[in-house]
């Protein structure tokens, strides 16, 4: 039997663990990736990018060829709930509302000031292979898809997994400091004892992917179009692009028919219903795949049991509602990965791996709750125009007539429906749950600052340093190049940032880093630093003075921040890198 040692094998080759590939080997961390399918998915999955997934990917040198295939942002930057997609009735096709969305139209603006990079839209069947091509490049011969795990075992100091190649049945034994789990909760999680907590889910969701020109109908720029039946709520439906081209270009599509029993329809079958529901009865289609699922909202117990940890959908799975299941998966992968690499370089001790429950799994909860109460909330939204699952066949052709009805009567019913389709910005703007998750405590230093006040719909976002936060963005000039603050960080190592007046701390750095054999990249921000402030937005957000020191995780999170100087600066960092290295 073939044997083969690494210091941490990924199990699973879907989004979450091809980004943590990634990111392990721009961390040098050899790894081994298996998977049990022969490719990447075939299926469109998630789709929507948000903006912090996209920073990560321009960190990592992934961006440029997810912007390559990506929907740019006024091809899905709406929300649209319309009656039917076609027809010829008096209440056929017709738009109920839309909303700017996920950084489009009057949004793009505020996006654009909180970050480097604004939302994408790229399906996972077309995003995967550009994830596997980046990781066979940066790691070769150790991808490897046709592979499953049939048993592991945590040795204590190790773990032993058995792996066969599904094509040949050949087994060989791996053995790992350190097993991720990133396999969808298949099989890892349950198999350390992790328990999935929340409750008990039997609504049954089927949708089509399917090929079909429907550029004659097709009202461009949105995200998800919501139809809302006149006739019957069992055929309301959501419709969304899948590429891969965009627009009235669209070949291929992702039809979510309400929910109801699994196995309702094949291939064959599905195609009359294709036909029912947008209301073309001669449209040439062409179905790939008819899949059921189950919308769960459960989170995980725990993240990690001994030597093994799971991340992505192993860890959480929620309602799509905002798009957060994907995303979320890709930031667990780029949090775990610097601090296994620290571990496993001997910067740290296996302490600092308890840090990533401790800082991923409240984000986690944060995320599912929210897009259950996102769903929830858009079935009122609906509910308020007549066209939601509980209003019966009967009733829905008056309630919808009432919308467009132009009397004064009509005005009213349109103004109080609006107000209630406006409060779903807390489903389709909440860019503050993109970019302002925070970590209160793990692997930083608090310096006893309250966390700025979150609006409750989380579509405003106010950026700081506070420790636990995302590095704030702002755009600086070096040599004539515009970077974002961002940009500073690389790929790997610490970074401190300093002004003008941080010579202390800028000289301190590297005799700190080479006491703790680690990297540590000391930047300075504003007159006559290396770093120019152009704008001024450097200063607005920084929040410490000229004298002051941020120092920046490698994920690109503050760990600690001095406001100002110290008396002694290679103490001061020599007691920061001691506590957030658990040293």
């Amino acid at each position: 039997m073939t044997s083969i040692e690494v210091p941490v094998l990924i199990v699973g080759g879907g989004g979450c663990g091809l980004s943590a590939s990634v990111f392990l080997s721009d961390q040098g961390v050899d790894h081994l990736l298996v998977e049990r399918h022969a490719d990447t998915s075939r299926v469109p999955k998630a789709h929507y990018l948000n903006q912090r997934t996209m920073e990560i990917f321009r960190q990592h040198g992934i961006r440029d060829d997810v912007l390559a295939e990506a929907a740019p942002l006024d091809k899905f930057g709406k929300v649209r709930w319309a009656t039917t997609f076609a027809g010829d009735g008096p209440l056929d096709a017709r738009r109920i509302h839309e909303m700017d969305a996920f950084g489009g139209g009057g949004l793009t603006e505020k996006y654009a000031a909180a970050g480097p990079e604004l939302p994408s839209k790229l399906p996972q069947m077309w995003l995967e292979p550009i994830l596997r091509r980046h990781a066979e490049q940066r790691n070769p011969g150790r991808i490897l898809f046709s592979h499953e795990v049939i048993d592991f075992s945590d040795e204590g100091d190790h773990v032993i997994a058995e792996v066969r190649n599904v094509e040949t049945g050949e087994v060989i034994t791996v053995k790992a400091q350190y097993l991720l789990g990133a396999d969808g909760g298949r099989f890892v999680g349950s198999k350390v004892g992790i328990e999935m907590q929340g409750p008990p889910s039997n609504v049954n969701t089927t949708t089509v992917y399917f090929s079909a020109d429907l550029s004659q109908w097709w009202e461009e720029g949105t995200l998800i179009t919501h139809y809302l039946s006149p006739e019957d709520p069992d055929l309301s439906v959501n419709l969304i692009e899948m590429g891969p081209s965009w627009g009235k270009a669209c070949e291929q599509w992702g039809l979510h028919m309400a929910p109801g029993p699994p196995g309702r329809w094949d291939n064959e079958t599905v195609v009359d219903r294709i036909r029912e529901v947008l209301k073309v009865p001669d449209l040439e289609v062409t179905v790939h795949k008819v899949t059921d699922w189950i919308v769960n909202a459960i989170l995980a117990d725990r993240y990690r049991v001994g030597r093994v940890l799971i991340a992505g959908d192993a860890a959480h799975k929620q309602p799509p509602a905002v798009g957060l299941g994907l995303n979320t998966g890709i930031q667990d992968a780029h949090n775990i990965a610097w601090k296994l690499a620290a571990v496993l370089n001997g910067s740290a001790p296996e302490s600092l791996i308890d840090t990533y429950e401790a800082e991923r799994r409240p984000v986690g909860r944060e995320n599912v709750d929210w897009a259950v109460s996102a769903a929830q909330h858009h079935q009122v939204v609906i509910d308020a125009v007549g066209g939601g699952h509980n209003i019966p066949a009967g009733r829905r052709g008056q309630r919808l007539a009432a919308y467009f009805d132009p009397s004064p009567l009509g005005d009213t019913v349109r103004a109080r429906a609006l107000e209630m389709f406006d409060t779903h910005r807390g489903g389709c703007q909440s860019f503050e749950m993109e970019v302002g998750f925070a970590y209160e405590e793990g692997a930083v230093v608090p310096d006893g600052t309250e966390r700025p006040a979150r609006v409750p719909m989380r579509d405003e976002h106010t950026p700081t340093s506070r420790p636990g936060h995302r590095l704030p963005h702002a755009w600086i000039t070096r040599d004539g190049e515009r970077l974002s603050t961002l940009d500073l960080t690389g790929r790997t190592g610490f970074t401190l940032i300093t002004g003008p007046e941080g010579t202390a701390w800028s000289e301190a750095a590297p005799r700190v880093a080479e006491k703790f054999s680690v990297q540590v990249n000391a930047v300075r921000i504003g007159d006559g630093a290396e770093y120019a402030d152009v704008d001024g937005g450097w200063e607005a957000v920084r929040q410490i003075t000229g004298a002051g020191a941020l120092l920046v995780r490698p994920d690109q999170h503050v760990a600690w921040r001095s406001t100002g100087a110290d008396e002694d600066a290679e103490q001061a960092l020599t007691e920061v890198f001691a506590t957030i290295l658990d040293r």
